[in-house]
């Protein structure tokens, strides 16, 4: 497996006017990686996956696709991207296979052995032959992600790919994703609105807010930095005047209270706590969820 990304963006800027909407954006995403691409609405999320499939040309910065500059090498760099933005374009009145066939034709290189490949690949194989417009939502979307693949790209696109499906459907495009960048070792740039779903997909995730990447890391880490403990204390207020002498307290809708997670520290606070005649009635670690993170960074702004 090449150690070079598959994606790399450096200081990618882009204004419109006297406004600069993407703020000298950074980020690689590596072979075999499924990387989110979190933002609230109106953050840049959209601009930035136009001007990385070519959609749009940068104002400044570089995109590299396999080590090839779009700006420089547009044709080789293509080559190695695979993308669906939005909805897939497909024709509804011809087969899926003759759909694949009308695709390839674009591209001389594609071996015919390729469509049986990509067609078994994303699970086709008995319904390749029917007609598009008779296949569910998730087959056209395998259909897509088929159409992505001919090429053979180091670099799978996919805006919003569990949009419209229903949870059986989510469940089995999450699966069929992290078995393209397990197996294929494709690397697989996803947006999406789906918090829980980036949560449970992604390996990475950069959330934007406001044209700047305001945090890039591993889902793991972003959780550890923010993991928590609840207490069920009584009297609570008197508690709480006690933990505050050491840490930041929250009150939760169910009358606990939230402090920061701190190894070294808890077993003292609760010494102290006992010893000041609080009933520590229960104590526990949680981790937040993705959207309470998200939504902490980007100042409680919606996602698109």
């Amino acid at each position: 497996m090449s150690s070079i990304p598959a994606l790399q963006v450096k200081n990618l800027r882009k204004r419109i006017g006297n406004r600069e909407i993407i703020k000298g954006l950074n980020f690689d995403v590596y072979p075999g990686e499924v990387f989110g691409f979190l933002g609230p609405n109106g953050a840049g999320k959209t601009t930035t996956i136009r001007m990385i499939v070519g959609l749009i040309k940068p104002t400044s910065g570089d995109v590299l696709i396999a080590g090839k500059n779009i700006e420089t090498e547009f044709d080789e760099a293509m080559k190695n991207l695979g993308c669906i933005v939005e909805n897939p374009e497909l024709y509804p009145y011809l087969s899926g296979w003759e759909n694949l066939e009308y695709f390839a034709r674009m591209d001389p290189s594609i071996p015919k052995s390729r469509l049986q490949y990509v067609t078994d690949l994303v699970g086709l194989t008995n319904r390749i032959h029917d007609r598009v417009k008779t296949y569910s939502l998730g087959m056209r979307q395998r259909l897509g992600i088929a159409q992505a693949l001919l090429g053979s790209p180091h670099l799978l696109i996919l805006d919003e790919p569990t949009n419209g499906l229903d949870p059986a459907g989510i469940r089995e495009m999450r699966e069929f994703i992290r078995f393209l960048a397990k197996e294929e070792g494709l690397s697989v740039l996803v947006s999406s609105h789906l918090l829980s779903e980036i949560q449970l997909l992604c390996d990475r995730v950069a959330i934007i807010s406001n044209g700047e990447i305001i945090r890039t890391d591993t889902v793991s880490a972003l959780f550890a930095e923010q993991e928590q403990v609840v207490w069920k204390v009584e009297p609570m207020e008197e508690a709480k005047i006690i933990l505050e002498e050491y840490t930041t307290v929250k009150i939760a809708d169910d009358e606990k209270l939230i402090t920061p997670y701190i190894a070294d520290n808890i077993a003292s606070w609760n010494k102290r706590l006992v010893e000041a005649n609080i009933q520590v009635k229960e104590m526990k670690t949680v981790l937040p969820t993705l959207e309470d993170l998200f939504l902490e960074m980007t100042g409680g702004n919606r996602i698109d």
